[in-house]
């Protein structure tokens, strides 16, 4: 039980500890930049998020019928969405799992094409998201070194990723695990390259970023900062691919630690760094807990019990699933 209790409390502490200190830290110049915001802003990053959101489902739709799983769009995006919230709450991605459980109860999916759409889904986000920071940092020449590292590593692994599943099918094995590994990578390989899904997830993830960075611009806006196109993908870029490190519940304190950061490199008052990197990610996370509510009442009453099953798997209370 304390295992369980520490695995959440912890980086949950580490979180706020974070965004306290931040905001603690500029509090007299928080106040005052707060006085000068335009609120009109605020809206348009909300309904620019909530668009980003649909463009996810869609994706994800388009991901589960190369499984040869025709999930609605309107599902495909309620699954991330409450596997997101989920995300919010606890650390290590476990809000995945519920996905993964979501898919098998609606449509009698394996657990490891759910796993698997997942494994797709994530791999294009964060190489689209590396790839995005590696034109950014061209325009960026104060950028630290480990910007270039922490953004070249990711297009690397990518790279070899992909160049792995075009030599899956020359293995085989009679083990049960290297078999159940051996089809997911089939599953991954059948869903991310063929040349439809390399065009339409590849373009599909550069507009969900492409509007990830949007929001981000229209709270740059609200607070009528002029800071340059280049920092703010740079400073989404690098904010992101630290929180995909799952320290913290959501990313939450280390990726606003590193968005402002970053906008320090333009000049970018400490204040008001602070407070874009903080709006900006609260917002994102407040559209992800209104939908993720609303999702589990579209879903029904079984979904909480879906998470605490998700909970123990995870933490050792419970039996995992069968990968079958």
């Amino acid at each position: 039980m304390y295992r369980k209790i520490s695995a959440i409390v912890i980086p949950t502490i580490i979180a706020f500890g974070i965004i306290g200190y931040m905001l603690y830290s500029v509090w007299d110049e928080l106040l005052v930049a707060l006085q000068h915001i335009i609120p009109a802003y605020l809206l348009l990053g909300v309904l620019i998020c909530l668009f980003a959101w649909w463009l996810r489902g869609w994706r994800y739709h388009s991901i589960l019928k190369s499984l040869h799983y025709n999930v609605g769009v309107t599902v495909s995006t309620a699954c991330i969405f409450v596997s997101q919230t989920v995300n919010l709450i606890v650390p290590a991605r476990l809000g995945d799992f519920v996905r993964v459980f979501i898919l098998k109860h609606e449509y009698n999916t394996t657990y490891s094409e759910g796993v698997s759409s997942i494994v797709v889904e994530r791999v294009f986000d964060i190489f689209t998201v590396a790839l995005l920071g590696a034109v950014s940092i061209f325009f960026v020449i104060n950028a630290p070194a480990w910007f270039t590292t922490l953004i070249i590593i990711p297009l690397v692994a990518g790279v070899l990723f992909f160049a792995f599943l075009l030599f899956v099918g020359k293995f085989s094995s009679k083990n049960k695990y290297i078999v159940i590994i051996l089809n997911m990578l089939h599953e991954i390989k059948r869903a991310s390259l063929s040349l439809r899904s390399i065009i339409v997830l590849g373009a599909s993830s550069i507009v969900i970023w492409l509007l990830d960075i949007l929001v981000c611009l229209a709270v740059v806006l609200m607070f009528e900062q002029q800071i340059p196109v280049a920092i703010i993908v740079l400073a989404v870029v690098i904010g992101n691919l630290v929180k995909a490190v799952p320290l913290t519940p959501g990313g939450m304190g280390t990726y606003e630690l590193a968005l402002a950061l970053t906008f320090g490199l333009a000049g970018v008052d400490p204040a008001v760094a602070t407070l874009i990197a903080v709006i900006d990610h609260l917002i994102k996370n407040l559209v992800t807990l209104g939908g993720g509510i609303v999702s589990i009442y579209y879903f029904g009453d079984w979904v909480i019990p879906s998470i605490k099953e998700a909970f123990n798997t995870k933490f050792g209370g419970g039996k995992k699933p069968d990968s079958t």
